[in-house]
């Protein structure tokens, strides 16, 4: 079987690595890919992007490739699975009318609204005195959110009115996020901790994978400004076996079949953000894709039937699919150049990836990076992703930092806090 993987982060290389894993898996590429999918087992670059939806059909076609996993938000909300399957090719991954759960921040709570899944309350604004005028009136603490994608970025957690209006600000005004984010939602501040709910779907049919919770701030102890992710670990404490369950019935369940009623049949994966706090269980949104760095730890912990439950979803059933997870915990931390998530300078060689590798059920997924004249060198914000697997959170995040001492390149940046939270959910701290 030979298999396309679009993208070139992290997301996108632990896609490759755990798909590689698979007898029946024969080749994968990747496009673009990154110095990381250049050196893994099975897999080969390809030169092209993810937004050139005409010439990756191309290449599928030309190379007789089985099954396209697309990584990205922005191929599924240009529609590249309605192109792809309208060629008759077989694409993992929600379409354009389905992606709109993530691509439109008003669109999702509309659905939610109407499914009766619970959330924050909110009202969406297309100019800037209204929304400045109606965060005067509620103050803070708000959420202000850009209504389309913005690479993880869009959204703002303010404890202060000014806060919350430099927000609306630089959204209307400065056109921080691009042109096409002329609308914004404005919710409630929810209370507690957020969690990532990942599962497959067919649109009829969820497997859902492990829970797992993200570090956005790119200092300790949750401080300044939101990245794409800087660690994460999974299972998350915070949300047991009854609680995933509970996710599955009244958040995915709902969202699909609210889809449904519109004509829109949703197969790919459902994120679910989640806001929990003791018994109360709130989405704060929904993307169309699988996190970074959710991903690699959720992923690193699937024992089977990955592949099947891929292939599964793009034919629209996935009776009879199981997915197996370790019983082990995984915890993964982000090595990010200096700067991030504002200006940084790339091109620095990296070294340790291979010793922090050869430590047992370690694994580095990389993200920004680039293999050039045998070499690895730094060509992102967030370089690295250092992921291990242990018996247990502690254990698994003193593996994943004793693989991140091995390693080391210029202007490199990472928290040292991954995984507290999950410690102090279970009491070991």
């Amino acid at each position: 079987m030979k298999i396309l993987v679009i993208g070139s982060g992290g997301r996108e290389h632990a896609i490759a690595w755990k798909l590689s894993q698979d007898n029946r898996v024969e080749k994968i590429y990747v496009a673009p890919g990154n110095g990381g999918t250049a050196c893994e087992e099975k897999c080969e670059n390809v030169n092209i992007k993810a937004g050139e939806i005409t010439k990756l059909i191309e290449f599928v076609k030309t190379n007789k490739i089985d099954l396209t996993v697309v990584g990205p938000e922005d191929p599924l909300s240009q529609g590249i699975v309605d192109d792809f399957e309208k060629e008759g090719l077989l694409i993992f991954g929600p379409n354009k009318a389905a992606a709109q759960m993530e691509a439109s921040k008003a669109f999702a709570k509309d659905v939610m609204k109407k499914a009766g899944i619970a959330t924050a309350d909110y009202e969406k604004f297309n100019n800037c005195h209204d929304a400045l005028e109606y965060i005067r009136k509620k103050g803070a603490p708000i959420v202000v959110k850009a209504d389309g994608l913005a690479a993880g970025k869009g959204v703002t957690v303010a404890f202060s009115i000014e806060e919350a209006e430099k927000a609306v600000k630089e959204i209307f005004i400065d056109k921080v996020f691009g042109e096409a984010n002329s609308t914004i939602v404005i919710e409630d501040f929810m209370e507690g901790e957020e969690a990532t709910y990942l599962a497959i779907t067919d649109g009829e049919n969820i497997i859902p994978l492990s829970v797992s919770q993200d570090h956005k701030r790119v200092y300790d102890n949750d401080e300044g400004p939101n990245t794409g992710g800087m660690g994460a670990y999974t299972p998350a404490p915070i949300c047991n076996d009854e609680k995933l369950a509970r996710v599955t019935n009244e958040i995915a369940k709902p969202m699909i079949d609210e889809l449904k009623k519109r004509g829109i049949i949703y197969k790919g994966v459902i994120y679910a953000g989640l806001m929990i706090n003791g018994e109360s269980i709130k989405v704060v949104e929904f993307n169309a894709r699988f996190g970074d760095p959710e991903c690699q730890v959720v992923l690193s912990r699937i024992e089977s039937g990955f592949l099947d439950a891929l292939l599964g979803a793009a034919k629209g059933n996935l009776t009879g699919i199981n997915i197996i997870n370790k019983n082990m915990t995984a915890t993964c931390v982000i090595m990010i150049s200096g700067g991030y998530p504002k200006d940084y300078k790339s091109g620095y060689e990296i070294t340790g990836i291979n010793e922090a590798d050869k430590i047992e059920n370690i694994k580095v997924f990389h993200a920004g990076t680039r293999a050039e004249n045998g070499k690895i060198l730094t060509s992102g914000g967030r370089v690295l992703c250092v992921t291990a697997i242990d018996k247990d959170l502690s254990s698994s995040i003193e593996k994943a930092y004793n693989g991140v001492a091995k390693i080391s390149f210029k202007n490199m940046a990472y928290r040292k806090d991954i995984g507290k939270k999950g410690l102090k959910n279970l009491g070991a701290l």
